[in-house]
């Protein structure tokens, strides 16, 4: 009975609980910083391992050594998930969010070894978990930028996808015009449509592994066509991301405050930088 009232005391021990989250989730504070930087240092080495473990020829005594290594840091990596679920405000919004999903993801490739010897070398994923350094090291910058390259990407979806689309219908119908000009010759490459429309991908994205070549006149003539198309094809969804950047900077330089006139605000600012106003009221008369 002592136990189970130890343990309630402890899953209801708010000052503990706050403790713990400035420690974890904060980074402001020295004991913050110092464990997220631990946390990193730790991440790097796990990942370092699995890489090390590949390599053929390694010696034959590091082997224990690094699977006690592993051993310890999917212990540190399982507590550390468990104490952010603790001392979350909302342990499900955690769970569920990006960084939960991660940090659990983290945490399972050693445990489902067990089951399936090849999965602990989805260890590497843990390498997802460096992005806490733009918080460590406050490199919200760059946090900001990539959040704005995301948002061109889901606003051109929509226009990748059809033009997605359209590729994959050029290159099989390329492949199968090619099986027609070079199937039927003896010994040829292009012994199937499927063989075929993989070559068109390898040229059409001009890749070229070479691994399959046409050898009459009008196949050479052919490919080096899909090669100029390719050439054209690759800027487009470039074009496309490129053009919606625009639109969203030129979207955030329109912006003007309501009170001082000034534009130039980011999309998710809820101030105006110049004198500090509300963005989303009318000036006061």
């Amino acid at each position: 009975m002592k136990l189970k009232d130890k343990f309630t005391e402890l899953m209801y021990n708010q000052a503990l609980k706050r403790k713990l989250y400035v420690i974890i989730f904060e980074a402001d504070t020295p004991a913050g910083k110092l464990f997220d930087v631990t946390l990193i240092w730790c991440i790097l080495l796990s990942v370092g391992l699995v890489i090390l473990e590949s390599l053929q020829g390694l010696p034959v005594w590091l082997k224990t050594p690094f699977i006690v290594m592993e051993y310890l840091l999917t212990a540190f990596f399982t507590f550390e998930y468990i104490t952010r679920l603790y001392c979350s405000p909302k342990p499900s919004k955690y769970a569920f969010s990006a960084f939960g999903i991660i940090d659990l993801l983290a945490t399972l490739p050693l445990y489902l070894a067990f089951l399936f010897p090849g999965a602990r070398y989805l260890l590497i994923i843990r390498a997802f978990r460096l992005i806490r350094i733009f918080r460590v090291f406050k490199l919200f910058n760059f946090w900001m930028e990539g959040q704005m390259l995301l948002t061109a990407l889901r606003d051109s979806s929509k226009k990748i996808a059809v033009f997605f689309m359209f590729v994959v219908i050029l290159v099989i119908s390329i492949g199968t015009l090619m099986y027609m000009v070079e199937g039927g010759k003896p010994n040829t490459q292009f012994s199937n449509i499927p063989n075929s429309i993989y070559w068109a991908c390898v040229t059409l994205t001009t890749v070229g592994y070479g691994d399959i070549t046409p050898v009459t006149a009008l196949g050479k003539f052919l490919s080096g066509c899909v090669m100029l198309i390719g050439y054209t094809i690759i800027a487009v969804p470039t074009g496309i991301v490129s053009v919606s950047l625009m639109k969203r900077h030129e979207k955030n330089v329109a912006r003007e405050c309501p009170n001082c006139h000034r534009r130039g605000h980011e999309e998710s600012a809820q101030f105006c930088k110049y004198c500090g106003s509300s963005l989303d009221k009318a000036p006061k008369e």
